[in-house]
């Protein structure tokens, strides 16, 4: 083994063989190569005081869906001559001090990552591999373009509208090239010395205690499941083209109405890169296809959007401090964010959905837009950052950049503004599926509710609950709030905050603003009448 031809390839996210620059970097002219995940106790470590089994960040369901995604890299890396190496510990730690180790490594190689926690993580690893002269080689294929190129583009801010991003942003400049999706072989795995190297771990090895959830997500981790599901997607050519987002059934649970491809471009297990170059070839070979910003390439360009906005703008995953956020005097109340997160409002449809999100880890989108708008602008106005900390937590696809917009946007706490246009939780959902079957089968205490009550069942005579053995107040709740009356005010109450922000752009005067930011304080405070209209209602 010949002196300085080692290269270490630290997987963070990009956990694939396919259109892998680094990994492929990593492997040229090195004689051996070491294959890095670090299990990381701030995002694996058990908690036990979170609301449901998982960490602190995240719960099991996506834990479960990245082990299985190392198990398939870990696979796809020993047929190639290879294996992960999964140490454990604070992954800037463990870096370093395998650096450390007589590895001999001469080149470390990392897909980049905007997430601010990765950012720092790199700032600390670079620092020490310059010292110690190694070369550091970490592209941009996470994404289709470099979020820090669009925002030069554009003067130094980020374009905060969708279609201003896609002028900046043109055909991305490595579409006019082959992309490598294939590789023959690595090299072997050189010596690891004391670093305390193991093999993926289970659940069980992580110190989770074995889950006797009744349903378990149906979507599987790994490179392996994601380029299949993405054929099975393409093979439809007429279905492609025709994608239209929002259109689709949020309804529909057993064959999704959608491809399902998000946690695999989450955990980087399909490179968006390639999805987009598959959807470019497909669309040339059919005779009309939608157009961004409502078709499937669209939606990877809404992705790369919301990446570009959130790594330029400081703040980006709160209220106070972010600029381009709306100061909103959100609802400071508990006892609402359980009541939603643990699918008890008494509204079927929104219950069901949350349901599906805690045993599925997932939801059709325009489920998600009907959840996030009833806890916050929609029905009970609770802050938008309390409802991303559990999606953040129970989805399998959980992204920080997307998930984060897409609550500022739900909100309509920015990108989106008009707050009067609200979903109903009883007839949106009954739009697309009349007989409840979606609410029958995630919440089966209605199973045997006539379709005329399933969506607004406390209007059901008590011998039609009885007939259902399904007394509401007793086996399904009351609903939380009155829709009418709670949405009438939440408008009432997003008119009032979008004046004042309007008011506060227009201040020049200290005091001014320090009687408004009272002022926004002071309605955040939990309202007493609510809380009595609440025990009224149930």
């Amino acid at each position: 083994m010949s002196s300085g031809s080692g290269s270490l390839m630290w997987f963070r996210k990009g956990l694939r063989i396919h259109d892998n620059p680094a990994l492929e970097y990593a492997s040229k002219g090195s004689n051996f190569l070491y294959p890095v995940f670090v299990i990381d106790p701030h995002y694996m470590k058990p908690d036990p005081e979170a609301f449901s089994p998982g960490s602190s960040k995240a719960g099991l369901n996506r834990i479960q869906f990245l082990l299985e995604s190392l198990r398939d890299l870990d696979l796809n890396l020993k047929r190639l001559g290879s294996r992960l190496l999964v140490p454990k510990g604070e992954p800037s730690e463990v870096l370093i001090r395998c650096l450390k180790e007589k590895w001999d490594v001469k080149k470390l190689c990392f897909e980049y990552d905007t997430e601010p926690y990765y950012q720092a993580l790199d700032v600390k690893v670079k620092s020490y591999a310059s010292t110690a002269g190694i070369e550091i080689y970490s592209p941009v294929s996470h994404t289709l373009f470099n979020p820090a190129d669009i925002i030069r583009k554009n003067g130094g801010k980020p374009p905060l509208s969708y279609q201003s991003f896609l002028k900046l942003a043109g055909e991305p400049s490595w579409a006019s090239s082959p992309l490598s999706i294939t590789l023959s072989s690595l090299p072997p795995v050189g010596n690891t010395g004391n670093c305390n190297i193991s093999e993926v771990p289970t659940v069980e090895e992580l110190g989770y205690e074995e889950t006797q959830q009744d349903e378990l997500s149906p979507f599987r981790g790994g490179e392996t499941e994601a380029l299949k599901r993405l054929r099975e997607s393409i093979e439809n050519k007429e279905w492609v083209a025709k994608f239209e987002k929002p259109k689709g059934d949020p309804s529909v649970f057993l064959k999704p109405a959608t491809t399902v491809l998000s946690p695999y471009l989450k955990f980087g297990c399909l490179s968006s890169r390639y999805f987009y170059i598959c959807l470019k070839d497909l669309y040339k070979n059919v005779k009309t296809h939608t157009v961004p910003p409502v078709s499937l390439a669209g939606q990877l360009l809404w992705r790369d959007f919301f990446y570009t906005v959130a790594f330029g703008t400081p703040s980006f995953d709160r209220m106070r401090g972010n600029k381009i956020c709306k100061q909103i005097p959100w609802n400071d109340d508990d006892e609402l964010l359980v009541a939603w997160r643990e699918a008890r409002t008494g509204f079927p449809w929104i219950d069901a959905i949350m349901t599906q999100l805690r045993k599925w880890g997932w939801m059709h989108h325009l489920a998600r837009h009907c959840v996030a708008c009833f806890l916050t602008r929609g029905d009970l106005f609770v802050h938008w950052e309390k409802g991303r900390d559990v999606f953040e937590r129970l989805l399998i696809d959980s992204d920080w950049a997307i998930n984060n917009g897409n609550w500022l946007w739900l909100s309509c706490s920015s990108f989106f503004y008009q707050y009067n246009r609200i979903y109903s939780p009883i007839s949106f959902g009954k739009k697309y599926d009349p007989n409840g079957d979606y609410i029958r089968h995630f919440l089966p205490v209605l199973k045997d509710m006539p379709k005329e009550y399933i969506y607004e069942p406390w209007t059901a005579p008590l011998s039609i609950q009885n007939k259902a053995k399904c007394i509401i107040g007793r086996d399904y709740p009351k609903p939380v709030v009155a829709h009418d009356s709670a949405s009438k005010d939440c408008r009432r109450r997003m008119a009032e905050a979008y004046a004042l922000n309007q008011k506060m752009s227009g201040m020049v005067s200290a005091e001014d603003l320090r009687n408004l930011r009272r002022k926004l304080e002071e309605d955040q405070k939990p309202e007493v009448e609510n809380k009595r209209q609440r025990k009224l209602i149930g």
